[in-house]
């Protein structure tokens, strides 16, 4: 039981860092393929991810202590599951013996793969077939050469029948999921995806956290980046252990980024990814996005830069930003509060730049 939910734990901890890594161009894509977000599709992708997760944490975890590896054989017969069918049912118990428990097991585990496949990527039975035999044999593979050979010997049976069971249940997900809308099915590109919607405060929020997300893998990159130089390249060992230049260089970059960003459009990186802009105003264009930089995350990690203790100043700049983001209607916050502007859909046939027609979703 302990390895089950160890495994279940990995699976669910690695889908969600994955989902975090995938997020920005994620929401980026939702909204030039399908015009928004909906949160029971975001559920579904997350739950895709930790379905994948899990069948590799299921299949090939725990691994084994290489000092006290057991071998294991392969069963290449096709015709054993049948006979194991067999043998449960003349035992009495066609249901419930472990032989046939494990069977439909195999089966249901790769029922989602098929309606994943289906649902969130638009593809019908073909693809399931391949999909599900291909993952399979890839999964088998694996066992039967105890991990690409890291181990000397496998540590889990191959089994032929597997790849049947396997197959079969990604087919039966694909007919399943049928019963899903045809137009909920995959991501084409939706009719209307390009023209523009009201501003809600959900979708300025979901901007807001693609800024910072984005910002912070980036400044994470950077500054691991300057300690492996300093640690590989210069040789700098007190540098490494002071990482005072890698936190320079990773708010630096960030702060640079986001400037050159909204110097060139106006708009944020998050901005760019829900499709939303600032208008209007008694502001200059240039002047605006001077304003719209100093009210970004771009400015959060410029202000990281400042001496200690003037660089508490970027905590306070947060905390207001975030106040005003929260409570300020439409989630304008600090950029309207500054520039005066309003906050438009930068798609065609926006709502009006005097925020008359921006509603609330």
């Amino acid at each position: 039981m302990g390895n089950e939910v160890l495994s279940g734990g990995l699976a669910i901890g690695a889908g969600v860092a994955i989902g975090v890594l995938l997020f920005v161009p994620f929401v980026a894509l939702s909204y030039r393929r399908r015009g928004g977000l909906t949160f029971g599709r975001s559920l579904l992708w997350i739950a895709a991810l930790i379905y994948f997760c899990a069948i590799w944490t299921y299949t090939l975890f725990p691994l084994p202590d290489p000092d006290h590896l057991v071998c294991v054989g392969t069963n290449t017969d096709l015709w054993q599951a049948v006979r194991d069918v067999e043998g449960a049912r003349d035992r009495g118990r066609p249901f419930t013996d472990p032989a046939t428990l494990q069977l439909a097991l195999n089966v249901l585990l790769f029922v989602p793969l098929g309606v994943f496949i289906r649902v969130l990527g638009g593809r019908g039975l073909p693809t399931a077939l391949i999909a599900g035999a291909g993952v399979s044999l890839f999964v088998e593979t694996t066992q039967v050469t105890g991990m690409w050979w890291i181990y000397d010997c496998a540590y889990r049976v191959f089994d032929v029948d597997d790849l049947v069971t396997n197959t079969a249940g990604a087919v039966l997900g694909s007919i399943m999921a049928l019963v899903v809308p045809r137009r909920m099915r995959g991501m084409s590109k939706r009719p209307g995806s390009d023209v523009a919607s009201p501003v809600s405060k959900s979708r300025r929020i979901v901007g807001v956290w693609c800024d910072v997300l984005a910002a912070a893998m980036l400044s994470a990159l950077v500054s691991v980046s300057v300690q492996l130089w300093l640690e590989y390249v210069v040789d700098d060992r007190a540098a490494v252990l002071s990482g005072e230049l890698a936190a320079v260089v990773g708010g630096a970059v960030p702060a640079v980024v986001w400037l050159v960003v909204i110097a060139g459009t106006g708009r944020s990186i998050g901005d760019l990814c829900v499709e939303l802009e600032y208008r209007g105003g008694p502001l200059p264009v240039a002047l605006l996005r001077v304003v719209r930089f100093c009210s970004s995350i771009g400015m959060y990690y410029a202000l990281t830069l400042l001496p200690d203790p003037y660089d508490a100043a970027a905590w306070g700049f947060a905390a207001i930003a975030l106040i005003l983001l929260v409570f300020s209607r439409h989630g304008k916050g600090l950029p309207s509060l500054l520039s005066g502007a309003s906050l438009v859909d930068s798609r065609p046939d926006s709502p009006a730049d005097d925020g008359a027609s921006v509603t609330q979703q």
